[in-house]
């Protein structure tokens, strides 16, 4: 029998009150056919109403995809998730407490959900202590409505720990490629395989109900079994997707580089031009060394990976992504978790637990707020509340961390010249503050467990020394008191062996990361 239903068929089952599970990163593998079906309904009819929403990774398109479907007061009543900040409708009843809301480390979601499958009690882990999820600060929750406790300090063997509690699944609404008529489900054309098994298992095992949306529907038995990544057991209904509600990623309906299909020449991906994103790429990549095992975030970092092939030196390292991706480069912009080119993809909570258990020799994450004992926020920035996605995670476990981003912000206008760079107009927003709004990073729990931490603008580097903000190096040209410690809102150590930033990364051509990597071989 056949378990293929029409999206209206499917989304009719959902009931008030339900917590409905979703995979999704940006909008790989998010299932938009379902969610739009969902959507219309509520609507249409006013129902469902109330409904506890999860997911682990941001979800949307800043615009109207994603989460932004279920952006309707009365449709959710509680969220759940690592991310909101790509779905700006459901974040603003966030924000006028309309919902109540919880956003934890995105790893932990993944793990939650697979404790979940298997009845574990939750996760017990050390991610999140120090930071806004520690109950002592914030525990994860982000409005005034939101009272429940999810998260506990724990004490085991004299070591501190975060206790985050499990929840219950109903719904769990999962995406692949191609389904048979059983719901056995793969995913050869996704460009992840995400958490689509433990939530389906975890729905399936509380007595809930599988919704998979997939492209294309076949016959029993015609698919290879090791091609199978979630079994039809699983699944109770197939929804076949239209292909606009199908994309890749936010962008790209099907390019085969980003599932593995085919391999694109790396060559052909542009150089970035010379500004302050590329200045900052380039200091950051004399970071790296061969062989290392390696995770570049979104926005400034992705400079960096593009800077590692403009110099030929991405296959002396491994590049991954939290979301399961090893190898090749990561994508940018729309199509970013992404990437090209991939060695090996794994289920997301896999690639966390290599994460988590310190897998990662150097990570480059973004800069968005950072204070005087090296705390960094890229979570809150005044109402607005976005969340860390796997950045807790990632920044708490890597070998060596190194923060990206310009020292101001807002109207910041540069220019790359003659060997330097000058700041043309500076921005209106200071980054490096006394204090920041919300912890993400904590620079004492960093520094307790011996973690190397780098800061780079396109200015100044610095580094965590002794618990404090540590300036070691400057631009050529710059003067540190009008050009750096002027635009922050606090004066930071400065290193007695202050360098200069290397003049030839300001020049048009550099060519020298190779020769950099092979010295330290």
């Amino acid at each position: 029998m056949s378990k293929l239903v029409t999206a209206r068929q499917a989304v009719d089952l959902i009931q008030d009150g339900m917590t409905v599970a979703w995979t999704t990163a940006g909008l790989c593998g998010f299932p938009e056919e379902v969610a739009t079906a969902l959507e219309n309904r509520f609507l249409e009819t006013g129902s469902p109403r109330n409904l506890m929403n999860t997911h682990s990774c941001g979800c949307g398109d800043h615009k109207t995809r994603g989460m932004n479907h279920l952006g309707h007061e009365g449709l959710v009543r509680k969220h759940i998730a690592g991310h909101i900040g790509e779905a700006p409708r459901l974040g603003q009843l966030v924000i006028d407490n309309k919902i109540e809301c919880h956003l934890f480390p995105q790893g932990v979601m993944v793990h939650l959900y697979r404790q979940m499958a298997g009845k574990k009690p939750g996760v017990l882990t050390k991610v999140g202590l120090g930071t806004y999820a520690d109950p002592r600060l914030e525990g994860g929750k982000v409005n005034e409505i939101t009272k429940d406790d999810m998260v506990q300090l724990i004490e085991l063997d004299g070591e501190e720990y975060l206790y985050y509690k499990p929840f219950t699944i109903d719904v769990a609404v999962i995406r692949g490629s191609v389904a048979d008529e059983r719901g056995n489900m793969t995913m050869d054309t996704e460009c992840l395989f995400l958490e689509a098994l433990s939530l389906a298992t975890a729905a399936r095992n509380n007595g809930g109900m599988v919704i998979a949306q997939v492209e294309h529907v076949v016959k029993p038995f015609t698919i290879h079994p090791k091609r199978v990544k979630v079994p039809g057991v699983l699944v109770d209904y197939i929804v076949q997707s239209k292909p606009e509600n199908h994309l890749q990623t936010k962008v790209t309906y099907y390019m085969p580089s980003l599932c593995g299909a085919e391999r694109a020449p790396l060559g052909s991906i542009p150089p970035l031009p010379l500004d302050e994103r590329k200045i900052i790429g380039r200091r950051a990549a004399m970071e790296l060394r061969p062989g290392a095992v390696v995770n570049m975030g979104i926005g400034m970092p992705d400079g960096v990976a593009s800077v590692a092939a403009e110099e030929g030196v991405t296959e002396m390292m491994t590049l991954t992504t939290e979301l399961g991706n090893f190898g090749g480069m990561p994508a940018k912009g729309g199509d970013f978790p992404a990437t090209h080119n991939s060695e090996a993809t794994i289920d997301h909570p896999y690639m966390f637990d290599f994460y988590d258990g310190g897998g990662l020799d150097i990570c480059f994450l973004g800069l968005a707020q950072t204070d005087k004992k090296g705390n960094l926020n890229v979570s809150k920035f005044g109402p607005k509340v976005v969340g860390p996605g796997g950045f807790v995670n990632i920044s708490s476990t890597a070998k060596k961390v190194v923060f990206c981003g310009t020292l101001t912000t807002s109207g910041a206008v540069y220019e790359v010249a003659g060997g330097t760079i000058k700041i043309v107009r500076e921005g209106k927003i200071k980054k490096f503050l006394d204090h920041v709004m919300q912890v993400t990073f904590s620079g004492e729990y960093s520094q307790k467990r011996g973690q190397e931490v780098l800061y780079v603008t396109e200015r100044a580097v610095f580094t965590l020394e002794e618990g404090e903000m540590t300036l070691i190096e400057i631009a050529p040209g710059m003067d540190v008191e009008k050009d750096v410690i002027a635009h922050m809102d606090f004066k930071p150590r400065i290193s007695p062996d202050l360098k200069e930033m290397p003049k030839e990364i300001f020049e048009p051509q550099w060519g020298k990361l190779k020769q950099l990597l092979e010295e330290k071989a």
